[in-house]
């Protein structure tokens, strides 16, 4: 497995993560994650007491910066600052819809949607008054109009998570009524997870949801307390779709 490093210490290495990657083993099925990656790139460190520890976890559909503790001692200093909300995150979102304003703020809790009432799938989240607290900053980068998808409108827009709940940035985003695209969950049906499952991508889902995965992207992540920061571009297939339909804007109409 190749591996893009952005930065390493002895302590610590950080990764810019590919999409379709599964950050940690959650079932014996034997496919590669990224914690095996990591165990082969740093299988000295290993063979000298040191250890692979996933400080922030992506989604498997989700692209970019991930940081990992290679020591027992640094793994703890880590997860501690990130459980006091001392890292600074920051994403990149494909979205379907032009928010009005160019920065805003969700503040609103989320919690596991078969919790409250039937669900078809069980990781499924929603925003529901009796969840966990949850607010997420957003700034619009970009507006624009694509010609190839039938004149619809769609943002690139920056995430701030200031809480770390499951699916926060696309929940959010979803409620706010700007999904990200290529989401199956919480785009346009989450029937188009569950066909997914049971047909894999096809012609059809490609049609409604245009692109396989959800475009997300870890982009900075920062621990001002240490002076540490990273910064990862757009991954590529991003940077590609959005290339793609920005060349082909009606009438110029970027923003």
């Amino acid at each position: 497995m190749s591996l893009h490093v952005i930065d390493e210490t002895d302590d610590w290495i950080v990764v810019d993560k590919p999409p379709f990657l599964e950050a940690h083993p959650s079932k014996p099925n034997g496919r590669a994650t990224l914690w095996h990656g990591l165990r082969e790139l740093l299988a000295f460190e290993l063979v000298n007491g040191g250890q692979v520890s996933l400080i922030n976890r992506l989604d498997r559909e989700t692209s970019g910066l991930t940081l990992v503790a290679k020591t027992r001692g640094a793994a703890r200093s880590l997860h501690l600052q990130m459980e006091a909300r001392r890292f600074q995150k920051e994403y990149l979102a494909i979205v379907w819809g032009w928010p009005a304003q160019g920065e805003f703020a969700i503040d609103a809790p989320i919690l596991r949607q078969g919790s409250r009432g039937p669900s078809r799938i069980y990781l499924k989240q929603a925003v529901h008054p009796d969840g966990a607290s949850a607010r997420t900053s957003f700034r619009v980068e970009q507006r624009f109009t694509a010609a190839t998808s039938n004149g619809s409108r769609f943002a690139l827009i920056r995430a701030f998570p200031e809480t770390g709940r499951m699916h926060q940035i696309r929940v959010h985003l979803a409620h706010a009524g700007f999904p990200v695209v290529g989401d199956k969950l919480y785009g346009p049906d989450e029937a188009c997870y569950l066909e997914f499952i049971e047909t894999g991508w096809t012609p059809a889902l490609a049609s409604r949801l245009l692109l396989p995965r959800h475009a997300l992207h870890s982009a900075a992540l920062r621990l001002p307390t240490r002076g540490l920061s990273w910064q990862s571009p757009l991954a590529r297939d991003l940077a590609a779709w959005l290339a793609e339909n920005l060349r082909v804007t009606r009438e110029g109409q970027t923003l």
